[in-house]
This record gives C-alpha cells, sequence and structure tokens, in this order.
C-alpha cells in the first residue's frame, strides 16, 4: 500500500506492517516510525497539505526529522520490520525532480518518447498531481538531496541484514515515463550501495517473493516460468545499455553514437522485437503532435 501522509501519525508503516501488511511502496510512513523526539511531522504554521508544493516541499524536509542511521530506534524498526517478512517498493525514480528538477524535464527521452497530452499534465499547475514546481527552489533541492542520502541509507542497511527490496517507478507522474522510469530506478539502488546483482535480485526474484510466487516466476531455472529481455552489451556493467535511448559512448573511430538498447523481448514465449517497439512509440508520440 501507499501510506496516506496524513494517516502516518496514527498508523505508521511499523503499526500497518503489525496489523499483516507486506509490502509498501514509496516511503511514507516509514520516516514516522523512526521518530524518537516527537510524534508529527514538524510542519511550518502555514503549511497546506492542498498546496502540492507544500506538501512536496515538507515531505523532503522529513528524513532529518527521523532517528540516525545506526541508532537504537533505526535498528529496532529494521529489525522488527525484517522479523515481519516486509517488503519495500521504494520507487525512488519517481521524485528524482524534486532533488533536480532540469534533469528530469529535459532528459532526452521526452522529445520522442513523451506523449504531448502527458506532457501538459506535466507542466507546472496547482490542479495536477505532482505537478508542484509552482516555484521550486536551490534549497528545496538541496533538502531533497539530504532527504535520498538517508532514504537510500535505511534501503542498504534494511537490504544488508535481509530484507526485501523491489524495484517500481509510479512513472506517469512527475517527468517520469513508463520503461524510461523503472530502469533509473535501477541505477538508485546502485547509488543507493546495491551492488548490481543486488539491483537485478530486487528487479527479478525478490518480487516474486513479494508475490509469494517464486516457486512459478522470478529467476531462470528449470520449472519456472520465464520472460526475458536480450541485449547486445553487459548491464551488470553498466544499466544504461537498456535505456530505450541506448548508453551514448564513443565508437572505435572516435564518433559519438547510442547502443540500440534492448534489441528483443521474450514475454510468454513470444519472441518481440523492441526496436520495432520503440519506433512503433515514436510514431505514436509524432503523430499526436502533428494534431496540435
Amino acid at each position: 500500500m501507499h501510506h496516506a501522509q496524513l494517516n502516518v501519525v496514527r498508523t505508521s508503516v511499523i503499526d500497518s506492517a503489525r496489523l499483516g501488511l507486506g509490502s509498501m511502496e514509496h516511503w511514507y510512513g516509514l520516516p514516522e516510525a523512526l521518530f524518537t523526539g516527537q510524534r508529527i511531522q514538524n510542519y511550518p504554521a502555514d503549511y497546506n497539505y492542498n498546496n502540492e508544493q507544500d506538501r512536496f516541499r515538507e515531505a523532503g524536509r522529513l528524513w532529518a526529522q527521523a532517528a540516525e542511521p545506526g541508532s537504537e530506534q533505526w535498528n529496532k524498526v529494521r529489525d522488527e520490520l525484517i522479523a515481519l517478512d516486509f517488503t519495500i517498493n521504494p520507487t525512488l525514480t519517481i521524485y528524482e525532480a524534486s532533488r533536480d528538477l532540469m534533469r528530469e524535464r529535459r532528459a532526452i527521452w521526452h522529445e520522442e518518447y513523451t506523449l504531448p497530452q502527458l506532457w501538459d499534465f506535466f507542466t507546472p499547475s496547482r490542479y495536477a498531481h505532482g505537478s508542484y514546481w509552482f516555484d521550486w527552489t536551490t534549497d528545496e533541492e538541496v533538502a531533497w538531496r539530504k532527504n535520498y542520502q538517508l532514504w537510500m541509507t535505511f534501503l542498504n542497511d534494511f537490504k544488508n541484514h535481509g530484507g526485501r527490496v523491489t524495484t517500481g517507478s509510479d512513472a506517469g507522474y512527475i517527468y517520469k515515463i513508463y520503461g524510461f522510469g523503472y530502469i533509473r530506478e535501477l541505477e538508485l539502488l546502485r547509488e543507493a550501495g546495491f551492488n548490481a546483482l543486488e539491483v537485478i535480485q530486487s528487479a527479478t526474484l525478490n518480487g516474486a517473493e513479494a508475490l509469494g510466487l517464486e516457486d512459478e516466476i522470478g529467476s531462470v531455472v528449470p520449472g519456472k516460468k520465464a520472460d526475458l529481455i536480450i541485449v547486445d552489451e553487459n548491464p551488470l556493467a553498466n544499466f544504461k545499455v537498456l535505456y530505450g535511448t541506448g548508453h551514448y559512448k564513443l565508437d572505435e573511430n572516435n564518433q559519438p553514437m547510442r547502443t540500440k538498447g534492448i534489441r528483443y523481448t521474450i514475454k510468454d514465449g513470444i519472441i518481440y522485437d523492441a526496436q520495432q517497439l520503440l519506433a512503433d512509440v515514436r510514431r505514436l508520440v509524432n503523430e499526436e503532435k502533428q494534431k496540435r
């Protein structure tokens, strides 16, 4: 579940886990479980939850109010969640514009792969969820970078002590589009301290375990079902080769080029040309732009 920000003061992650919840997405309710000197997030006096810039600005200051890494409360919450076989699906990627708005707005895939209707939704607005860039400042971005550091520290510590972390993107909001946001999530888990194999495990077997389907899917072994992706490069060396836009580098002739990304996907035993699928998306986006 996605814990409601307005309700975490009554039901934090540790409360819902004790009640039987098996997994969470995002991080709402997790820092609140780590509070020691307070019960409620320290909101400014003029805070308005319905003003999304207020909402996300203050979210970026939340982890700094939680118990410090390695403290008694930090370790207590971490260990109890692991004992309860709890799963965290952090969706690190979806909040990334909060720490670097320009990077997300100018991502190279937007030009060819983002529908104009979706771009309209991303544009700053007081009425569209996740379009909260009314006046996003340097200080907001710095706070969110520090927020990420603590959030990632917890995820890596949780994983290192046996906790299950899975991957997701929550794309369709905040300058994130489907497919591309998911690959970015793999990169962000690397930033959090996961090694490349741990990232792959989070993206495959851990998800199957969270669903209780690890005997059927989640790893490539005899007797299991498996959808596959085929790529010319080794993603363990560089997750960027999985992007639909490929990886930008120099070729042997000192000329800039892009790798092809995923070449084929195999879904339910059917082989799809991933490059043709990408071409179809580019065509659809172009057709919609021509209608403007």
